[in-house]
């Protein structure tokens, strides 16, 4: 009898180390499966780069400079096309003033003070002017730094009896600053001027 009780607590205590172990191997094996398939989906959000055996922080870098370029020549363009960009309506001059003063240190707002002091945008506004700007080119200059550009560009001008054709020619540089919502490329223009802003045609409109 003593024997036969023996033999079932062994067999007791082997079930027990049995399941014992086989809880072990299914936790063990629910938790690599979890944990392979997060790293199967965080390997999804990463992007790597081969570029003529080159390593991926030389590509990032040479992108990154891309990038960047595109962007300077885009608030250049931006900055003119606000600040040149007039229609008789005084609001809408002052906000296309503004926005362009977000782009630009003290030199933009001596040469809005200046167009104020000329009478320029009662002019536009009292004789119903329109003044659109088209960009012929924008010259960038990044192996010194603040970075040199030029820009050129054509100023049409729409009046009851004619248009002209202005061409349009400034300089300036651009200094790295924080990017902020007014401001999202994170460029400032600095000492800008414009170099010339003369007569190219006058075209005498039609009566009607």
């Amino acid at each position: 009898m003593k024997k036969i009780f023996d033999i079932q607590r062994k067999f007791r205590f082997t079930v027990y180390v049995l399941l014992i172990i086989s809880l072990a191997l299914v936790s063990t094996s629910i938790y690599v499966f979890t944990l392979s398939a997060d790293m199967v989906e965080l390997s999804k959000q990463k992007i790597y780069v081969l570029d003529n055996g080159k390593s991926l922080l030389v590509a990032l870098r040479e992108d990154i400079s891309e990038n960047r370029t595109a962007e300077a020549r885009d608030q250049v363009k931006r900055f003119h096309e606000l600040f040149f960009t007039l229609e008789p309506d005084k609001e809408y001059i002052e906000n296309n003033v503004r926005e362009a003063l977000y782009l630009a240190d003290r030199s933009a707002m001596e040469q809005y003070q200046a167009f104020k002091e000329n009478n320029l945008y009662n002019q536009v506004i009292a004789s119903n002017i329109s003044m659109t700007l088209q960009t012929d080119s924008i010259s960038l200059d990044f192996s010194t730094y603040p970075y040199r550009f030029t820009y050129r560009g054509k100023q049409k001008i729409v009046r009851k009896s004619n248009i002209t054709i202005r061409k349009l020619e400034t300089s300036g540089f651009l200094r790295n600053i924080s990017r902020t919502d007014n401001n999202p490329h994170g460029f400032l223009i600095e000492n800008w001027r414009i170099v010339e802003n003369n007569d190219i045609e006058t075209i005498r409109r039609k009566s009607f």
